[in-house]
């Protein structure tokens, strides 16, 4: 092995060998998980092998990923909690399996390790993803509340992407279902998602993706806070709306809006001024600004155009919540 790769700083991809290691791991905050049993089910894949399929041909916005990307799926060993979490390595060769870690509920591993979890039931749960490294800066997570015999999680960019993630969910009855980044966003290299961030947004929001290791929500980033030079961004439209709330709670559905699911998603979506009955009109989403087009990029870029992208994002139904009873597994592709 030569010395450059033996050296290789925890956190930085093959191809980048220079990038600093990440700082701490987060805390699960507000995850009040429940004491149970968790093991891993199956003989772990050869330490160090990298399990993503080659990407093939080019997939249109919003496009799931074909079987193949989720690989055996017969081979899942059954749960005997309440599902099996199927931790899937998906970084087009920047990592192997010995540098994708998950940590689960004071439980922290590779893939190489341990690919499987055997979940019990939780509540508010998080699991989170790392590469390089166990308190890798490259990082993020998903969110869950498992039942005895139901699931109820989604994936998340109410806070930011730091990672490319997508979940399949399969139960016994036959329900399938994928939700998350899309097929084409996973084939990109990183540096390709950031760009056509940049070239996608308007101004105001190209600089969320200045730093390579997140693209934060508007309500995170300094510049649409107070003081921020976009703190004014959503004012004048949502007080013509009747809402007197700063740019942050707006794209974070706080204060006033905390509890307005409908005019919070409204006034991200620019839909406000419509009749109400036209809140939940999908097509009439994003035609013009002031607008959340973080959210409307992650749209454009979730399976079925369905993400998270901000906290009441499941109003009309566009979020990337998925729920069923009797689950049988739960996929977790982790991307780069």
């Amino acid at each position: 092995m030569p010395a450059a790769a033996r050296t290789r700083t925890p956190g930085a991809p093959r191809a980048s060998r220079t990038r600093s290691r990440g700082a701490g791991r987060p805390l699960a905050a507000g995850a009040a998980l429940l004491a149970a049993a968790f093991c891993g089910l199956a003989t772990a894949p050869q330490a160090g092998a990298a399990t993503a399929p080659a990407p093939v041909a080019a997939a249109a916005p919003g496009e799931a990923p074909p079987d193949s990307f989720w690989g055996d799926t017969s081979a899942f060993p059954a749960p005997n909690n309440v599902v099996t979490v199927a931790v899937l390595n998906r970084t087009n060769g920047q990592y192997p399996d010995s540098e994708v870690y998950w940590s689960f509920n004071g439980e922290t591993h590779s893939i190489a390790e341990q690919p499987y979890v055997d979940m019990p039931a939780n509540s508010a749960g998080r699991m989170y993803f790392y590469l390089g490294s166990p308190d890798s800066k490259y990082q993020d997570f998903i969110e869950f509340t498992v039942g005895d015999n139901v699931f109820n999680g989604n994936t998340t960019r109410v806070d930011a992407f730091g990672l490319k993630l997508a979940m399949r969910l399969h139960a016994e009855d036959g329900y399938d279902v994928q939700v998350g980044e899309d097929y084409d966003t996973f084939q990109q290299s990183r540096e390709q998602t950031f760009q056509e961030f940049k070239d996608e947004v308007p101004t105001e929001f190209k600089g969320l993706a200045d730093d390579a290791t997140r693209i934060p929500a508007p309500g995170s980033s300094p510049d649409f806070r107070e003081g921020g030079k976009y703190a004014d961004y959503f004012t004048a439209y949502a007080q013509s709306q009747g809402v007197n709330a700063p740019t942050s709670d707006i794209t974070g559905c706080a204060g006033v809006l905390a509890n307005d699911p409908g005019k919070c998603s409204a006034l991200n979506r620019h839909v406000a001024q419509l009749p109400e009955d036209q809140w939940s009109t999908p097509d009439l989403y994003y035609k013009d600004s002031p607008a959340n087009y973080y959210a409307k990029f992650w749209h454009d870029h979730g399976i079925n155009h369905l993400a998270y992208g901000f906290p009441y994002d499941d109003f009309a139904g566009q979020s990337s919540f998925v729920s069923h009873q009797d689950p049988q597994w739960l996929a977790v592709a982790v991307g780069w």
